[in-house]
Parts: structure tokens; C-alpha cells; sequence
């Protein structure tokens, strides 16, 4: 679940730029402070204690509120579901079940590798096919979430030298992937396209890539794609939305927001997706021109070279 506002790592400069890419804070380290780190002349602390830290992290997270619980539900669940994100009503509709048995039933329960070697089958090009044109996009790359065709679109489509115009607000997984590229990342105020503007006319002519959510889970807001969109045309910028929460709700029939901003296909605008909420599923897609298309996309989401 997506939290609100997502707060930088290190404190924000007032130009608005920060540092996704710097470590947490609160991360342990190997300092000479560290009880359980092994002295020269020093037995060696017990095995168990290497973990300690883990105890004291979660400490603090209690004493200030922030531990979270899992809360199976049974299959049965009687309540109905408010805090769900099955907009449609897909995941226990007849038809929806009776495919996804017959598909386990004729595939089996695993793809048996991954994509590149043996486990891209025909029904993977069949729903790439299909959503990339339910969406109004030339080409998509499924995923097994939106949050890793997330990390994926941003490490694909930056690195170093890069600049990443930041919604204040956009969804947890935009910030890892930001994190992951090693591109220089501005935060600009939530939904403020002038603030857009300003950043990407002070990057010069380097690559630059604007992202936001379409539509944001916490606040039920939309993003303002066409102003985004005349922006980032303006500085020869590309743009990358997260509709996570508008496919199957914005846009004709469900297509999207971008396809209702009548902007889906266009050649400087990409988008990502996931399944698991309207279409009742699981999993996550890029969608795109089709130039991304294996090999020269799969090859970009690798993990980049120059991450540890």
C-alpha cells in the first residue's frame, strides 16, 4: 500500500530536489560503536546476536506507532470489503475463475524459466497483445507485479545522468525504482505542472523523464497528464505514469487515464500497470512503443551493472 506523502530519505532542499537514491537513515551499519561488531582481542559475539539489531529496529517502530499487522481473512469472508482494490468485482466473477482453471489445468501451475529461456508461452504474447491494444499502446511486457514492471520502466528508461521529475506524492514502488536507476531525482509539489516546468528547463538537454501516478490511492486525486504531458513536450522530455489505480476505472470501456487524456500510443509516453486490481489478477505490465520489445527491453530491465 502505496503511504502518504512518500517522505524523502534525507532532508529536501527548497528548490525541491532530493536524494531517492541515498541509503535510509535508520539502515544498520558497521560502525565502530556497533556492541555486537567483533573487536580485535574479542571473542566473537554468538551467532544469534547478529540479528539484535532487527529486535531494536522493531522496537522503535512501536514506540512510534508504525507496526503494522497481517490480517488473514478466510475465504468465506462475510463483511463486505471497502479497503480492497477488486474494483470490478473480477476476482470471484464465474467466468474469470472457470479461465484461470482451464489455463492451470492446460499450462500448469509454473512458467519453468524465465522469460528469455522457457517461460514465455503463448499465452503471455496473447495478453501482451491484448492489453497493449485494450490500452491503445503498441507493445507490452508483462510482469509478476506492477511493483517490479515499476522498477523495471524506471531502471530501463534512466541511469546516471538522467533526470527524474518525482511527483511528491507517487506511489512507494516509484520511489525503490527511482533508488535502483542512480538518476538525479527532483521532487516537485503533487500535481503542479508549472513546478514541472521549472525542472526539467533548469536540466538543459540531458535525458529527462517526468513520472506520476494517474490516479493516486490515498487521496483518489488525478494527475493533470495533459498539462504533464505539454511539458514535458516542451523540454524533449518523456513521460511515465503509473496506472495502477485508473485502468479499468478511467477511459473508455476502462482503458485507462491516458487513453482517456487521449495520449496512449504516443511515441514519448509509456505506462505501467497491474493486474491485481480491476482486472482482477495478479501481476503488472509496461506498456510502450513497440521499439522497447525484447531483446533490447528485456536486456534494459536487467538490474543495472552498477548497482552493489
Amino acid at each position: 500500500m502505496a503511504q502518504h506523502p512518500v517522505q524523502p530519505t534525507t532532508p529536501a532542499p527548497a528548490s525541491g530536489d532530493r536524494s531517492i537514491s541515498a541509503p535510509d537513515a535508520t539502515a544498520p551499519s558497521a560502525s565502530r560503536d556497533d556492541p555486537h561488531r567483533a573487536r580485535p582481542g574479542h571473542a566473537a559475539p554468538a551467532p544469534a546476536a547478529v540479528f539484535d539489531w532487527i529486535d531494536r529496529r522493531t522496537e522503535l517502530r512501536r514506540r512510534a506507532g508504525l507496526t503494522r499487522h497481517l490480517r488473514p481473512r478466510p475465504a468465506d469472508e462475510p463483511v463486505l470489503d471497502l479497503a480492497g482494490n477488486d474494483y470490478l468485482g473480477l476476482v470471484r466473477h464465474p467466468r474469470v475463475v472457470r479461465a484461470a482453471t482451464e489455463a492451470v489445468a492446460r499450462w500448469g501451475g509454473g512458467a519453468t524459466g524465465s522469460r528469455l529461456v522457457t517461460g514465455t508461452t503463448q499465452l503471455h504474447q496473447e495478453l501482451e497483445e491484448e492489453l497493449a491494444d485494450f490500452c491503445g499502446f503498441e507493445a507490452a511486457l508483462v510482469f509478476s507485479s506492477g511493483y517490479a514492471a515499476n522498477l523495471a520502466a524506471l531502471t530501463a528508461l534512466t541511469g546516471p545522468g538522467t533526470l527524474i521529475v518525482f511527483d511528491a506524492y507517487n506511489h512507494a514502488s516509484l520511489v525503490d525504482g527511482c533508488r535502483l536507476s542512480r538518476a538525479k531525482v527532483t521532487q516537485v509539489p503533487h500535481r503542479e505542472p508549472d513546478a514541472v516546468r521549472t525542472a526539467l528547463t533548469g536540466h538543459g538537454s540531458g535525458r529527462a523523464l517526468v513520472v506520476t501516478d494517474s490516479v493516486f490511492s490515498v487521496d483518489g486525486d488525478a494527475a493533470p497528464l495533459t498539462e504533464l504531458a505539454q511539458a514535458c513536450r516542451a523540454q524533449g522530455a518523456a513521460l511515465l505514469e503509473d496506472d495502477a489505480h485508473g485502468l479499468g476505472v478511467v477511459g473508455d470501456g476502462g482503458s485507462g487515464a491516458l487513453s482517456a487524456a487521449g495520449l496512449a500510443g504516443s511515441p514519448d509516453v509509456a505506462a505501467t500497470v497491474t493486474l491485481s486490481k480491476s482486472l482482477g489478477s495478479q501481476g503488472g505490465a509496461v506498456l510502450g512503443p513497440h521499439r522497447w520489445r525484447p531483446p533490447g527491453w528485456t536486456r534494459a530491465c536487467r538490474t543495472p551493472r552498477w548497482c552493489p
